[in-house]
């Protein structure tokens, strides 16, 4: 144990180091934007663009999300492989290559003008860039710390994923309109790639020998492993199955709404009549969702330490579903103020299953091999892009996205069950 009974400084370092380096792989949110830009009504799919944008073409609803899915996706598998490297080589190696690959995607994207660049460049590289930094941040501060510290330490860390929005939007809205598609895309990336690759060379693991803090004595564990499980021994058992289906339950509900949050926007201000002035602070809404992202996780985090995680995970799905179904009916009142109010709550139990599940992974399979066991589970969160995906053609087909809420309300209720029912595993000895 560390003599003054308390983590270190370096640990606190490392959990600063993980936040910045997620406040940039939130590049992620900056796709409504671009998206909003890649379609609209007054443009059908295929016109040429001029301008400031004058080689691109204007895309279809599903096309234009096609390269968030296959961002997410790749993210979510790259998670695996980054995982290993934080574990077997350390997340500095991580964190630097996740530097390297989002910078190089952001510049393809940006340079080749084309739906097949976005799909490459965005899609298959950034995601690759996001899944090994993601991977390298989370579980290194997480070692650092106590079991009774666990949620509040990765709420921290993944915070300044889901944070990146408050500044990510506006940031994005003013080079798109000063610099056009290309110049946003080559700006944000080599900034992102710089700010990770220095933030990156701070990442560290614990030296050989060290033991967290202990818990207070009133601290109960009830729910927690004190065992370090193998990949191969958890994919063995079904509470890793549960768990990735809790993950895509969740994040898919998020997911829908932030890869639609300037639609949903747009279509509620038209009814009420405030259209113009959300038309110039579009970004308000993704901002907006971003600090309660940020919020949630870091705030489920801290009252998962204290009530359980389960708990906390059915509280934050409860009230999500209730507003996932009563969506389509603010839209179409015309409620700006109610529909704040609604996708935050939305927002909010997205940022805290980014809390929850890797804490989850930790008291269930044990810290030790946490990046790769969190970077398996992470695959819930990935499979869950293919909503938004689902949700465009549904657009594109019906001219709403009413369906689309119904449908990602329900697969939530469904996960909740599933928490429900989903006991720690035990392994022999234990």
């Amino acid at each position: 144990m560390y003599p003054s009974g308390k983590p270190p400084l370096r640990a606190w370092v490392v959990t600063l180091a993980g936040t910045a380096i997620n406040l940039c792989l939130g590049i992620l949110y900056a796709w409504s934007v671009w998206r909003a830009a890649l379609v609209q009504k007054d443009h059908p799919a295929g016109e040429a663009m001029t301008g400031l944008n004058e080689g691109w073409v204007y895309l279809t609803n599903a096309q234009a999300t096609w390269a968030y899915v296959i961002c997410g996706f790749v993210f979510a598998l790259c998670m695996i492989p980054g995982g290993r490297i934080q574990d077997k080589y350390g997340p500095r190696v991580g964190g630097t290559l996740s530097g390297l690959f989002l910078a190089a995607g952001c510049i393809v994207a940006g340079l080749t003008k084309s739906y097949e660049g976005l799909l490459i460049g965005f899609g298959l590289l950034g995601g690759i860039g996001m899944g090994l930094g993601y991977a390298a941040a989370t579980p290194a501060a997480v070692k650092w710390f106590g079991p009774h510290q666990r949620g509040l330490i990765v709420g921290l860390v993944v915070g300044g994923f889901g944070g990146a929005a408050i500044y990510i939007s506006p940031l994005a809205e003013h080079l798109l309109k000063e610099f056009g598609l290309t110049g946003s895309f080559i700006g944000l990336g080599c900034l992102f790639g710089v700010v990770i690759i220095t933030a990156a060379q701070f990442l560290k693991v614990p030296w050989v020998g060290y033991i967290p803090p202990a818990p207070p004595a009133t601290f109960k564990p009830k729910a927690m492993t004190s065992a370090n499980w193998s990949a191969s021994q958890m994919l063995k058992t079904i509470q890793f199955y549960g768990l990735v289906f809790m993950f895509f339950g969740a994040a898919q509900s998020g997911l829908l709404v932030i890869g639609n949050a300037k639609t949903i926007l747009n279509e509620t201000a038209t009814v009420s009549g405030s259209a113009a002035f959300f038309v110039t602070y579009s970004w308000l809404l993704s901002s907006y969702g971003g600090l309660v992202n940020a919020s949630g996780r870091v705030g489920t985090g801290l009252y998962s330490d204290r009530i359980g995680r389960a708990n906390a995970y059915l509280i934050n799905g409860l009230v999500s579903v209730v507003c996932l179904a009563l969506l389509p009916m603010i839209m179409e009142s015309g409620q700006v103020v109610l529909l704040f109010i609604v996708v935050g709550v939305i927002y909010w139990q997205y940022g805290g299953s980014l809390a929850l599940l890797p804490a989850f992974t930790a008291d269930y399979f044990g810290a030790r091999n946490l990046g790769t066991n969190y970077g398996l589970v992470f695959l819930g969160w990935g499979i869950g892009f293919f909503m938004p995906q689902v949700a465009g053609y549904i657009k594109d087909q019906r001219g709403s996205l009413e369906l689309s809420f119904y449908i990602s309300a329900g697969i939530l209720a469904l996960a909740i069950v599933i928490s429900r029912i989903l006991k720690r595993p035990l392994l022999a000895g234990e």
